[in-house]
């Protein structure tokens, strides 16, 4: 169920609310309240390495439990975007990164306790030299560097991530034709 079928009450003046209706938005016709349920914002990023692979997570709750999905997760109120990205890659896995482009957004359902949050994911790209993972275990089970070849796009834990992936691949892929280098096996230089 969608937020909007929670609310069986006005949170202003506490009214019922008389019928649904049909559009994204709660209408109080006793005291015209109006709250329109907009999309959460989510951020993740594809980190890549010196020697081109790609850092991904193994997801250590649902939904998506035990599912591959790049780092990130939901932007606080009042936060930017980039920020969120941030503290999300400190918190999940204990890391700094750079070199950090904006690469893609996708729509996507997260179902957490029985409602499904409507969320707009916001992808990024991004360097690091990182060696050594601080996990977050209530977070993320395992991460791992990933030579991209050796993903199955379908073991992504979202659409939006699975389709963020085929734009990364296809990203990575224009941008080494433009150097000459081989599709695989070669890192991406992102700002270079």
């Amino acid at each position: 169920m969608y937020p909007i079928s929670h609310f069986h009450f006005c949170p202003r003046c506490g009214a019922s609310r008389s019928a649904p209706n049909a559009s994204n938005s709660f209408e109080c016709p006793h005291c015209q309240f109006c709250y329109y349920f907009n999309a959460s914002a989510g951020v993740a990023v594809f980190i890549e390495n010196a020697l081109g692979q790609v850092l991904l997570i193994r997801r250590a709750k649902d939904p998506g439990i035990n599912r591959l999905a790049p780092p990130g997760g939901f932007i606080d109120i009042g936060e930017r975007a980039e920020t969120a990205l941030s503290r999300e890659i400190a918190e999940e896995i204990g890391i700094q990164i750079h070199s950090i482009h904006f690469l893609c957004s996708q729509t996507n359902e997260y179902t957490y306790a029985g409602v499904t949050y409507p969320v707009l994911d916001l992808f990024f790209i991004a360097k690091s030299e990182a060696s050594k993972l601080t996990l977050a275990p209530e977070e993320v089970r395992t991460a791992d560097w990933y030579a991209p070849e050796d993903v199955c796009t379908d073991d992504l834990a979202f659409a939006s991530m699975q389709a963020a992936w085929k734009e990364f691949l296809n990203c990575r892929l224009k941008f080494n034709e433009s150097l000459g280098l081989p599709s695989a096996n070669s890192a991406i230089g992102y700002g270079r």
